[in-house]
């Protein structure tokens, strides 16, 4: 009995795979899953690379040419410049003027839309009980609304003898001409992208203010600590991988800002809303296609060197 046991006990232990060996059966599981991966990633990768990697090189190329618009029909006859087109921008006063305008929206535009964002946020996830749903669609409505019909509304809205101002004069305000004074263009470009982008923020910080434990809420409040305490000293500190992703998001919302100002004021008055976007694209239409494609990676080259001091200065710290 037992030297028959004592088999049986061997025969199993041999049968059992070696520590660390890998299942016979999911041999072949991870070269199938990689192939079924590629499978799904080409279609959208031949996509990308056609319609943006291809055109972006091509522009990279000739943003170092004479190309005009003659020139379309026959882009092989265009000469080699080098850097003339970069350097006849940052001598250009209209370009740097649109450099100006666009860094001004986002000083003043990414700081309201994060703050409010966040706020409504807060208040959405801890502060209101009811019709919470309601009034997060509400918010965050804009963002999917069409801007176009969005921005007719506004410039009627913002109209010298518009509803806003007739709603100012009914409490003995005197309206300023939105539109038609530059700082107040500004003002009214910069109201317009923070209603359109502030329920992207605040959908953010909601999501991030989920991941956070009730327990931690719970035992601050029993140390005496009060709701400003709270959000100071442990919500903000928390929520800091989120606002990073925020801050990058919303601040390359508003470097790359086109359609307020186009839709709006058309750059005016006095260019003084005209961004780095409707500077390109406006060039674009002169003819002007290489300060065009030059203009537009100066842009990208802001945009990456942006974000990457954000990246330095919000990364969580460990």
């Amino acid at each position: 009995m037992t030297s028959s046991t004592l088999t049986r006990g061997e025969t199993r232990t041999s049968r059992l795979p070696a520590e660390g060996a890998r299942p016979r059966g999911r041999r072949g599981a991870r070269p199938r899953q990689s192939l079924v991966a590629w499978i799904f990633l080409v279609p959208t990768l031949i996509v990308v690379g056609l319609f943006t990697v291809v055109p972006g090189l091509f522009a990279l190329a000739f943003s170092f040419t004479d190309i005009r618009l003659r020139d379309i029909r026959d882009p092989l006859q265009v000469e080699f410049i080098g850097t003339e087109n970069f350097t006849a921008l940052l001598a250009n006063p209209d370009f740097l003027r649109s450099i100006g305008n666009t860094v001004l929206f986002v000083v003043i535009g990414v700081p309201l839309t994060i703050g409010i964002g966040l706020a409504l946020a807060i208040l959405l996830g801890s502060g209101i009980r009811r019709l919470r749903p309601v009034f997060r669609a509400a918010i965050y409505l804009p963002v999917i609304a069409n801007i176009v019909a969005a921005s007719v509304i506004w410039k009627y809205a913002l109209t010298y003898e518009g509803p806003v101002n007739e709603a100012l004069a009914a409490i003995g305000i005197a309206g300023p001409n939105w539109l038609g004074d530059p700082a107040w263009g500004v003002t009214s470009v910069i109201l317009l992208t923070v209603w359109r982008n502030v329920g992207t923020a605040m959908v953010l910080f909601l999501a991030g203010l989920q991941a956070v434990p009730e327990e931690v809420y719970e035992a601050a409040a029993i140390d005496g600590a009060g709701p400003w305490r709270r959000i100071v000293h442990m919500t903000l500190p928390l929520l800091r991988p989120t606002t990073l992703l925020v801050t990058v998001l919303i601040t390359v919302m508003y470097m790359n800002i086109f359609e307020e100002p186009y839709l709006l004021t058309g750059g005016g008055p006095l260019d003084s809303t005209r961004s780095i976007s409707l500077w390109v694209y406006q060039q674009f239409g002169y003819g002007n296609i290489a300060a065009s494609m030059a203009g537009s990676f100066v842009l990208i080259l802001l945009v990456a060197v942006v974000s990457v001091v954000q990246f330095r200065m919000l990364r969580p710290k460990h």
